[in-house]
C-alpha cells in the first residue's frame, strides 16, 4: 500500500470563506440600492418648482454738488 499525504477528513475544502463571501453578496446589494436612489431618482420623481422673485427697494444717491 502507498501512504497518501491528502487529506482523509472528507472534506475536499471550500467553506473557508463562506462568511466572507456572504458579506461581499450582501455589501453588493447595499450599493444596488443606493445606486439606484442616485441615478433613478428614488421613490419617485417629484418636480421642484423653484420661483424665487427679489423685489428690492430702489434706492438712489444723495446729490453732489461739485465743489470749486
Amino acid at each position: 500500500m502507498s501512504d497518501q499525504s491528502n487529506n482523509s477528513g472528507g472534506n475536499n475544502g471550500g467553506g473557508g470563506n463562506a462568511g466572507l463571501a456572504f458579506i461581499v453578496g450582501g455589501v453588493v446589494v447595499v450599493l444596488a440600492i443606493v445606486a439606484y436612489f442616485v441615478f433613478a431618482g428614488g421613490m419617485g420623481t417629484q418636480k421642484k418648482d423653484v420661483n424665487v422673485d427679489v423685489n428690492l427697494p430702489e434706492v438712489s444717491a444723495p446729490d453732489v454738488t461739485p465743489s470749486q
